[in-house]
């Protein structure tokens, strides 16, 4: 027992000590735990700030791609509108050419037309003065030897005549397409005109041509003489001179 008063003053002295070492312990942490919680809460705060920024990009991203793709399309339809406006360029040029073609050949062709005019005052002054018939074979456009001496003797007309025209119509029997027999007389007619112009000099404003197709067939008959004398080409020579000139039949 006579050491109970040492224990005791030990245990006061730890226990005096132990409480000191508390207050130390907290004194020392809690400004540290201060600090930390001070600094989560600006990393709180700095996330929710960079959150915000991103949402804020995302949001600028996609206002920018629809801008994008309106460019895109705007400067589309502008590539569409010049690659029209050059076309519409180009073909305004070459109807302007062909326009200009046009005009040049009217003119032609009115120039031909007034000299004819001056020369054929009057259709009642032109006679008959020689007449010939070329017929021609089945299916067929083509002059044969006979025809071609029959244009040149009536070619030799011209030399004697100042005013003159030569009427070329071409016929086909009724065998077959009555369009495609229209087309076959004229036909036979060109080649009559061809002729004369090729190898007569003859002016083609000197010449009339028509193709009639099946229309005033010379035979009326169904065998085949009778549709031989229909494939034919009758070209008859006028002239408003008074020599040399006869009277119609």
């Amino acid at each position: 027992m006579k050491y109970l008063p040492i224990i005791c003053t030990v245990a006061v002295s730890l226990a005096a000590g132990g409480c000191a070492t508390k207050s130390f312990v907290r004194k020392s942490i809690d400004p540290v735990n201060g600090r930390v919680n001070d600094q989560g809460k600006v990393i709180e705060q700095t996330a929710q700030s960079l959150e915000k920024t991103k949402q804020t990009l995302e949001a600028d991203e996609t206002v920018l791609n629809a801008t994008k793709e309106r460019a895109q399309s705007a400067d589309s339809r502008a590539s569409d509108a010049l690659n029209r406006a050059g076309e519409a360029t180009t073909k305004a040029t070459e109807a302007s050419s062909k326009a200009d073609q046009a005009t040049s050949r009217a003119n032609e062709v009115g120039r031909d037309v007034g000299t004819l005019k001056s020369q054929v005052a009057s259709l009642d002054d032109y006679k008959k003065v020689s007449a010939v018939t070329l017929n021609f074979k089945f299916n067929s456009d083509k002059l044969d030897k006979e025809s071609k001496a029959q244009l040149d003797q009536m070619a030799a007309n011209p030399t004697k005549y100042k005013r003159y025209f030569i009427a070329v119509e071409g016929f086909a029997d009724k065998t077959g397409d009555e369009a495609y027999n229209a087309a076959l007389s004229k036909r036979r007619a060109d080649s009559v005109v061809a002729y004369l112009v090729a190898q007569h000099e003859i002016p083609v404003f000197r010449i009339q041509m028509v193709g009639l197709g099946e229309v005033k067939p010379v035979d009326e008959g169904r065998t085949a003489a009778a549709r031989a004398k229909n494939r034919r080409v009758e070209v008859t020579f006028y002239s408003a001179d008074s020599e040399g000139a006869v009277a119609s039949k």
